[in-house]
């Protein structure tokens, strides 16, 4: 994903949006489930969409409104999900509704597996963003969706720790794709700082400019490594919910600082579609708000500090 999103982050944001899709069916699904969804979610076959915010219920996504009700074999579906990418285009939907009654919380909501093709399903126009256009970003609404007792994700109730165990390791994927924006914002603030000559030298030997650079690769080696830590505590069953947050949180946040200072270092030309610094700032700025906005990440970290997690 680093190596993707250095190239053009919808497509390495792309890739983690459908991992993290997948993740529900792959973790909790039954036999029968990852017999029949998997290998078309993870053969290519299939673009999914993670459908849990909502218009008032973005990072207390507890709160969460939409409703599938209980029918005999199935569920009927109602409500909207705001901010979701590949909305309107996805094959399915991993779904995150509410089952239990009112004042359930977080302990009433489910996880359903919902194709595309599902009557009521249908997303709004896409979202006119800042940056990121070539990935679609929509309102996708459920209404009166109908589906059987097979698109239940795990049991009733449990659906809030199927997203958070989610959200914990696509953060790892969001972090990745911080680091490949911020290294392609330094390959290219390097090349530029040394092929830029004013006052008869290249910029990058003034020490304003490489003590810039400098701060910008330590800050983007760091970034590399704190990913990669989680990563592995994550692929030896370590717990690394904690990690993943600082990750997120300082991968993205040096994608906006090493992005910004590679438009600096640019000067007129870092502020033109001539070169892609310009992009890849207003890609950055995406990173620190999805899958969890930093500020979201601190309390995180935080509540593992405190021992409230």
């Amino acid at each position: 994903m680093e190596e993707l999103a250095s190239g053009w982050l919808a497509v390495g944001l792309g890739v983690s949006v459908h991992t993290l899709a997948c993740f529900p069916v792959a973790g909790y699904g039954d036999e029968d489930q990852r017999a029949s969804l998997l290998p078309d979610l993870i053969g290519g076959e299939l673009l999914g969409a993670y459908c849990l915010s909502e218009a008032h219920s973005g990072s207390d996504a507890a709160a969460l409104a939409t409703r599938a009700t209980p029918t005999g074999d199935g569920y009927l579906i109602e409500g909207g999900k705001a901010w979701t990418t590949h909305g309107g285009v996805a094959d399915f939907y991993t779904l995150f509704a509410r089952t239990g009654g009112p004042g359930s919380g977080s302990h009433g909501i489910s996880c359903f597996h919902v194709p595309a093709s599902t009557g009521g399903v249908r997303a709004d126009p896409p979202e006119r963003k800042m940056g990121m256009s070539s990935s679609p970003t929509a309102a996708v609404r459920f209404d009166e969706a109908s589906v059987d007792g097979r698109a239940l994700i795990g049991s009733e109730g449990q659906g809030f720790s199927i997203a958070l165990a989610a959200l914990d390791s696509g953060r790892l994927g969001i972090a990745a794709c911080g680091v490949g924006v911020a290294q392609a914002a330094l390959d290219l603030a390097a090349d530029y700082s040394r092929r830029r000559h004013q006052f008869g030298r290249a910029i990058g030997d003034f020490q304003g400019v490489s003590f810039l650079l400098a701060d910008m690769a330590t800050q983007v080696e760091a970034a590399r490594e704190l990913y990669l830590a989680a990563a592995r505590s994550r692929d030896s069953g370590r717990p690394f919910g904690k990690q993943a947050a600082m990750a997120k949180l300082f991968a993205t946040d040096t994608a906006m600082r090493v992005t910004t200072d590679t438009v600096q270092i640019l000067g007129g030309y870092g502020y033109t579609r001539d070169f892609p610094a310009e992009r890849l700032m207003r890609e950055a700025k995406v990173l620190q708000i999805v899958e969890g906005t930093n500020q979201i990440q601190r309390m995180v970290i935080g509540r593992h500090l405190s021992g409230r997690q």
